[in-house]
């Protein structure tokens, strides 16, 4: 009976009827009148919004999508190269782990009038902002992956004369692979949500520009066409992840094929 039902519901058949149904009572809840349409319009009328500015909100994205990217470089790369530069040494790992932590728990949006004095209202501020907004989780999702590594690994690439950056990228790197993309995930993310952000509180251009202008003048349609590209925006991103797990997938199954042999 259970292997039936497990058959029958699977993980992937759970979550698409899931998403039919989040459809479904998006599209009917509003078209007859359970939920005010001012609050949430029809998610064909949001489509049909989309497509009606199609060209508008292509613009827009593009700007969005440029201080995505360079965010997303700055935040993770910075993020996650010096997590890697920092584990070679206990003590450093130490002090890092706890002054992130206690700067992860601040509130940075309640900082983004400082950014705006500092870079302007323009690009520079949105990337700053959203580089800030994600660096601390590749941060300390590199120094928790690390220090997962066993550390016999570590001793053997030193007693065979390693350099730090043989270390880095033949040891920590490969070993510690898929806690930094799961830290890489969610600081990309937090990228995507501080650049919209920003475009939301002081920016003439981006998606979050587009949601903050339509908000104003209670078109809710074309304020859900917006965040239906941010949605869309996400979800490639996870995509992308993805893919990267799949391509380095040999590397953990090399570590762990080194790991059995030891044992």
């Amino acid at each position: 009976m259970s292997s039936i039902y497990q058959n029958r519901f699977s993980p992937r058949t759970t979550r698409l009827l899931f998403v039919v149904i989040l459809i479904l009572c998006w599209e009917l809840l509003p078209r007859f009148g359970f939920i005010p349409t001012l609050f949430l319009p029809p998610l064909s009328d949001a489509l049909m919004a989309l497509w009606g500015s199609l060209s508008e909100y292509l613009t827009h994205l593009w700007f969005s999508t440029q201080a995505i990217g360079l965010a997303i470089v700055i935040a993770c790369g910075a993020g996650i190269g010096l997590g890697l530069l920092l584990s070679t040494s206990r003590a450093l790992v130490a002090i890092a782990q706890q002054l992130a932590s206690s700067g992860y728990a601040v509130p940075i949006v309640i900082l983004y009038p400082l950014f705006t004095a500092w870079f302007g209202i323009g690009m520079h501020s949105k990337v700053a902002f959203a580089s800030i907004y994600g660096f601390f989780p590749c941060f300390l999702g590199t120094l928790a992956g690390v220090k997962t590594i066993d550390r016999h690994y570590i001793t053997i690439a030193r007693s065979l004369g390693a350099s730090r950056r043989q270390l880095i990228f033949r040891v920590l790197l490969p070993a510690a692979i898929p806690t930094i993309l799961s830290a890489f995930r969610v600081g990309g993310s937090l990228v995507i949500v501080g650049v919209v952000v920003a475009e939301m509180l002081t920016s003439a251009q981006g998606v979050g520009y587009l949601i903050t202008r339509y908000r104003g003048s209670l078109d809710s349609a074309k304020v859900f066409a917006g965040i239906l590209i941010v949605v869309a925006v996400v979800l490639i991103f996870d995509q992308l992840i993805r893919y990267l797990e799949r391509r380095t997938g040999f590397w953990r199954l090399s570590t762990q094929s080194s790991e059995n042999v030891g044992a």
